[in-house]
């Protein structure tokens, strides 16, 4: 078996609209934001860093990379989830309804005019696979769940279980080729 790939997926910081739906809006982090993302990755390993397009996760990752003095490079495919109509509001705006169908099922009762949990799932799962060394990925919150889904088989269901907080940070070891159901195998 060849050796794994560390992979760090870490949640941007704290933004100026905490609380919203913002998907692929694209608002700034805040300063606290930024250092708590800097702070989390200091005792973290990695090769460079790579973070979605938008502006709370790349000036999170270019903070990070300038301390570590690695390489950053955005990638689309690490973008939030897409809220369509939704983007940018507050949950309590939404109707109750058809939020609740939502979390219940992303994939069949996505957001009008959003994204499905399948598309969100199809994009990050290529996005990690594309990673060949040690990496830290700065992004969001869905994209971190939905590769959380790729990488270890979990269900949507399943990992809105995860709490992921600003500056939230999930390690995974992946060997490359091995099915998720093998790679917990080859950890015991």
């Amino acid at each position: 078996m060849s050796a794994p790939v560390t992979l760090h997926l870490m949640r941007h910081g704290a933004t100026a609209h905490d609380g919203r739906l913002n998907g692929r809006s694209d608002v700034a982090v805040t300063a606290v934001g930024i250092a708590t993302c800097v702070a989390a990755a200091a005792p973290l390993r990695f090769a460079r860093v790579v973070t979605s397009d938008l502006a709370r996760a790349r000036d999170c990752g270019a903070a990070i990379a300038r301390r570590a003095e690695v390489t950053v490079s955005a990638d689309a495919r690490w973008r939030e989830l897409d809220f369509g109509d939704w983007d940018g509001c507050h949950p309590e705006a939404l109707d109750p309804d058809r939020l609740a169908a939502f979390w219940a099922d992303p994939d069949t009762a996505a957001p009008p005019g959003g994204e499905r949990w399948s598309s969100l799932l199809a994009r990050v799962g290529a996005a990690l696979d594309s990673l060949t060394a040690d990496t830290l990925v700065v992004a969001h919150a869905g994209a971190i769940r939905a590769a959380l889904a790729a990488a270890c088989g979990f269900d949507s269901r399943q990992v809105w279980a995860f709490d992921l907080p600003y500056g939230a940070t999930v390690t995974l070891r992946q060997w490359r080729g091995v099915a998720p159901a093998a790679q917990i195998t080859a950890l015991r």
